[in-house]
């Protein structure tokens, strides 16, 4: 297995590509700490994966406090010895056009996708620092490479994500930690399932697939990352968009 007994982190990880991500660590031997806002939900995917033989735990963490940040951190250290992968997963979007968005749209977007990344990367960082290994990886988005409509926030969120893998790598190589990203394209999940379908339909026709991609698809791409396989791949952002950016 890939992940054998290694000690992974995800944050979001209640629902959705967080979720997916979860199962698919713990499915190649990782132990996981799910970290979310949720509390009731991040127990809740917990169990859920703990009922399919997988070690698993939730912890509730507000990803913008720096004092929840580093008790996570210093928790999971003292509980399982090490962090060797960080999965950046939690986000959020408030989405409205640069003439009617509000400051607070603006710090709230910001706070999570930005800082949030930040904070508990700087504490995972020195965890991995002192133990000569470890793997970031962040959820940054294709929005972070030829921005949206209606997502300032956003997407100035992703092209800081970037901006920060590239420069952590640069920073942290020497003490062994890699660190990436991953770029989502349009991906069916719960909330985009709401959608009408002729929206949908347009999302699909900007791949060259002519296709979504699943929670799943993700999921796989942060796995790869987190392995050996990955040993000399860093500074990257990884497009999994069925070619929506070429």
């Amino acid at each position: 297995m890939k992940l054998q007994n290694k000690i992974a982190l995800i944050t979001g990880g209640a629902r959705g590509i967080g979720a997916a991500t979860a199962e698919k660590f713990a499915s190649e031997g990782a132990s996981i700490i799910l970290a979310d806002l949720n509390e009731e939900d991040v127990q809740k995917t917990a169990e859920e994966l703990k009922a399919k033989g997988y070690q698993a735990e939730g912890r509730a963490v507000n990803v913008t406090n720096k004092d929840d940040v580093e008790a996570l951190v210093q928790g999971v250290q003292s509980d399982y010895g090490q962090i060797d992968a960080l999965v950046n997963n939690a986000g959020i979007t408030s989405d409205a056009q640069l003439l009617k968005m509000t400051e607070e749209q603006w710090d709230q977007v910001i706070d999570v996708n930005l800082k949030g990344v930040f904070l508990v990367s700087q504490a995972a960082a020195q965890a991995m620092k002192a133990q000569e290994h470890g793997v970031i990886l962040n959820a940054s988005s294709v929005v972070g490479e030829y921005g949206n409509f209606g997502q300032t926030n956003y997407a100035a969120t992703k092209f800081g994500v970037n901006g920060m893998t590239k420069t952590w790598a640069k920073e942290l190589g020497r003490y062994n930690i890699r660190v990436n990203s991953v770029a989502p394209g349009f991906i069916l999940t719960p909330m985009t399932e709401e959608m009408p379908e002729k929206v949908l339909n347009m999302m699909k026709e900007k791949s060259v697939l002519n296709d979504l991609g699943r929670p799943e698809d993700i999921a796989n791409a942060y796995c790869f990352l987190a392995s050996d396989e990955a040993r000399f791949i860093t500074g990257t952002v990884l497009n999994v968009d069925g070619g929506v950016v070429m």
